[in-house]
């Protein structure tokens, strides 16, 4: 049974990824305990994945006491989680992954968006924060150093100017699930330097982050997250 789920769920991740060059599914199970609605362990790696535009160099996830609504599915109902799900990882990223994700609107939006957010948090910057969420983008790169993370872009205006933009910032986490940004400098063509101290982003208590090294070129990060139903 374990060796048929491996296989199904390794044909629907391949589907939903643009490119994968070496995948893995290995699902610890038995046909009773499927049958009675729990899968002990599933455990996934992926090297060279491409999803929704995001290049993944590599990836492993496990998940433990899996519990599914068996009864249902049989009546043709979708799957449902009964229980919420512990998933533990590691994502490891190259500079050169994130520079080539850059061309994904996942990526490209939230970074537009970030640096929005950080603008409206800093002094007399709101009307700057407007007009670029008003403009375009194009974000161009990113520079990984030991703890410091730098991006890099160019807006347009509706006359077609261009104007670069860069965000600099050490990054750390802080109790496993607030993302620290200390010494924040963004950069606009022709206005002075904005400095901000610091910024945190609560990213919620199911996340439970245990290592995020930004080191020169590369990024690594291991935790885990609570999957809820």
């Amino acid at each position: 049974m374990g060796k048929a789920l491996s296989a199904a769920v390794t044909l629907w991740l391949r589907s939903q990824l643009d490119r994968v060059e070496d995948l893995q599914v290995q699902i610890d199970t038995s046909s009773r305990l499927v049958f009675a609605g729990l899968i002990p362990k599933v455990a996934v790696s992926a090297r060279e994945a491409i999803y929704q535009g995001l290049y993944l160099r590599q990836v492993s996830l496990t998940a433990k006491n899996i519990q599914i609504n068996v009864r249902q599915i049989l009546k043709g109902q979708p799957l449902r989680l009964n229980e919420p799900i512990p998933v533990t990882g590691e994502l490891v990223l190259q500079e050169s992954d994130l520079n080539h994700s850059l061309t994904s609107p996942l990526l490209a939006n939230g970074l537009t968006e970030f640096l929005v957010t950080l603008l409206k948090g800093a002094a007399g910057q709101s009307n700057l924060a407007n007009l670029l969420k008003a403009q375009p983008i194009a974000w161009q790169k990113i520079n990984l150093a030991p703890g410091q993370l730098t991006i890099k872009g160019v807006c347009s205006d509706f006359n077609g100017q261009e104007t670069p933009v860069s965000i600099r910032a050490t990054v750390r986490i802080e109790n496993g699930n607030k993302l620290q940004l200390n010494s924040i400098q963004i950069e606009v063509r022709s206005l002075p330097k904005i400095d901000l101290d610091n910024f945190e982003l609560d990213l919620g208590s199911e996340v439970d982050i245990q290592e995020l090294t930004l080191n020169p070129g590369a990024l690594i990060c291991r935790g885990g997250i609570l999957v809820n139903p």
